[in-house]
């Protein structure tokens, strides 16, 4: 019988709490699947997609391959556990003028060969089927496994196919993904969703000096990324009044360090409202002005009592850029509409800002207003 054998990863970490991340998984794993029939086998250590329409198996791997929390899975052959029957299956796979290698993987102790012994006996029966055939096992052109379970059934395959691995969606907490038009916020929520975080996102327009453009990218971004992390809660915030009041008020070279400030005050009440966990940013240390350790600093310290999560933060930018090309938002992340921090850009940002400084200039505006303006402007999209 045709089935889809699925592994987790780290899973295997957890202690006594274990099995609230394997029913995390499970119920992602089943609803991925949504609209497909299919029976869901849990044995120990493996699940098993059985019972489906073969018409529909690349389907239903393409859909897995987007769940956090499986490390890898394989279209497979289930038989019982019994020498004859494992070896009658392999045989019908044909690797006549081939090399190969048999791997045994045996969970099921009581079996009567070892792991070794069993791949050396399937090795000899290949080898007198298929004279023409040759065993190599350093680099064989075929991979022969077999997966020996405690339910009392093994699975025949060739290959694993590798998944997004981390930890199941929903099993922690849940966050606000600060998400510009650019390259990085994506990725970082992309990887945030993958240790397990549900994420809602913010993003501030500055209509009319961002076209409505500015923000259909950013929908489609959302899109993208639901994807992997579900349907996403998205806030949108228009952001003109502040940029005005900064550039009218305050010393230009500080432009930025205020807009994100107050950004992040925005944040912190957007996530006390929902009760969101955590702000998730796309910062990568040292990769632009706003960026530097002291700029960073100085922006987060307006937060309190939520943590501030960087994923992308030690990470170079070409390896941002191939995640974002896995996850298919790099072409509409680079398309040529500018988000709110290319308004009023300042010729020399400051570099290494300092809080004191920030309060001075901040002084100059009426914060608590502006923030409010913020949110009682708030609009909000729900995508998937």
């Amino acid at each position: 019988m045709k089935c889809i054998l699925l592994r987790f990863g780290e899973l295997y970490l957890k202690g006594n709490n274990r099995y609230i991340f394997e029913n995390k998984l499970i119920e992602n794993v089943k609803k991925s699947l949504s609209g497909i029939d299919f029976k869901f086998v849990k044995t120990f250590g493996r699940y098993v997609i059985t019972d489906y329409e073969l018409e529909k198996q690349d389907e239903i791997v393409s859909r897995l391959k987007t769940v956090f929390g499986l490390y890898s899975l394989s279209i497979a052959d289930e038989v019982e556990s019994n020498k004859e029957l494992i070896i009658e299956k392999i045989l019908n796979y044909n690797v006549s003028d081939k090399t190969f290698k048999v791997f045994v993987k045996r969970a099921d102790k009581k079996f009567s060969l070892t792991s070794m012994e069993l791949a050396r006996q399937i090795g000899e029966k290949i080898l007198e089927k298929y004279p023409t055939s040759k065993v190599d096992l350093y680099n064989p052109q075929i991979k022969i496994n077999v997966d020996m379970r405690l339910n009392g059934k093994s699975y025949v395959f060739y290959d694993n196919i590798k998944c997004l691995g981390g930890l199941p969606l929903g099993s922690s907490g849940k966050g606000l993904l600060l998400l510009s038009g650019g390259i990085d916020s994506p990725v970082a929520g992309f990887l945030i969703g993958r240790r397990g975080m549900v994420l809602e996102a913010l993003h501030f327009h500055s209509y009319p000096y961002t076209s409505e453009q500015a923000k259909d990218k950013v929908i489609e971004l959302a899109k993208k990324l639901a994807v992997y992390v579900g349907k996403i809660k998205l806030h949108i915030v228009s952001f003109t009044k502040v940029q005005e009041e900064i550039h009218k008020n305050c010393l230009p070279e500080y432009m930025i360090t205020l807009m994100r400030r107050i950004m992040m005050r925005v944040a912190q009440k957007i996530c006390e409202q929902n009760k969101l966990n955590a702000i998730v940013t796309g910062e990568s240390l040292g990769q632009v002005a706003s960026q530097t350790i002291e700029s960073m600093t100085t922006t987060t310290s307006v937060v309190e009592n939520i943590p501030i999560l960087r994923p992308c933060i030690a990470m170079d930018k070409e390896d941002i850029i191939e995640i974002a090309n896995e996850i298919d938002t790099y072409n509409i992340s680079i398309l040529p509409y500018e988000d709110c921090c290319t308004v009023f850009l300042p010729k020399n940002p400051v570099i290494k800002p300092t809080i004191e400084k920030c309060l001075k200039e901040e002084r100059k505006l009426n914060i608590d207003d502006l923030v409010e303006q913020c949110l009682v402007n708030e609009e909000v999209l729900f995508i998937d």
